[in-house]
């Protein structure tokens, strides 16, 4: 009898781990959605995309019921992404709304990078607010940079970006730089959260967009990304339509 316990416990640690694998595998491979059942609450999605996307048949991905699209920009103070021009103009012929965002460099001046952006941003008809993309990488992923240097270019790079399109940018975080940027309340709050659900709290921030998944497969792209980034809105179409404006 003893023996016959030790086996049945060795075979369901066996068949646990097993199923572990399985389920890892299928969230690895973006067959399970950790996500997805807490996006479908909200009304509006969109993806967010960049070179690594390659050819974007923009008309057959914004067929896939979505609503809007952030397109990298440019990264730190001279960087710009290979695809964003033909993305930016060939987005603007369809129906989404369109957003540019800028990678973050904590070794470059806000004033050079907000040069950089505005440079290479046109502002188009409806455009939604520019955003600013802050997360750890490189070596900060192990050694944050001084938080309070970062946070004066931040600041410099936010205020020229809200002169120049009149709008206030957002800030997208990452769940380990959402600690890094906490002292910016009067701007709206971009999330990328892959493993919990919808960002909130009583801080008083802003939280407008959430990234929900980056293992989505959709149609009309051809890079050497298989895989493309989903959002969502947190609010209704309506406050949508309006949200920038």
């Amino acid at each position: 009898m003893h023996k016959r316990v030790k086996r049945c416990i060795a075979l369901a640690g066996m068949a646990v781990l097993v199923l572990g694998i399985i389920a890892g595998t299928l969230i690895w491979f973006g067959v399970i959605q950790l996500n997805g059942h807490a996006a479908k609450q909200f009304a509006v999605h969109g993806v967010d995309v960049s070179e690594y996307q390659g050819e974007i048949q923009w008309d057959v991905l914004a067929a896939q019921n979505i609503q809007f699209a952030f397109i990298k920009a440019t990264e730190g103070s001279s960087y710009v992404d290979k695809k964003f021009s033909q993305n930016w103009q060939n987005a603007a012929k369809t129906n989404l709304r369109i957003g540019a965002y800028h990678f973050f460099s904590f070794d470059s001046s806000g004033e050079t990078q907000a040069d950089n952006f505005i440079s290479t941003v046109e502002p188009v008809e409806h455009m939604l607010p520019p955003v600013v993309d802050v997360e750890y990488y490189g070596d900060y992923k192990k050694n944050p940079p001084d938080l309070e240097h970062a946070e004066q270019e931040l600041l410099v790079l936010l205020q020229a970006l809200e002169e120049a399109y009149q709008m206030k940018p957002l800030i997208y975080v990452t769940y380990d730089t959402f600690w890094a940027v906490r002292d910016f309340p009067a701007y709206h709050y971009w999330e990328r959260d892959v493993l919990h659900g919808p960002p909130g709290g009583d801080k008083g921030w802003m939280w407008t967009f959430w990234q929900y998944t980056d293992r989505e497969v959709l149609d009309g792209y051809d890079g050497e990304e298989r895989y493309i980034d989903c959002n969502v809105f947190i609010g209704s179409e309506e406050t949508f339509a309006a949200f920038g404006t």
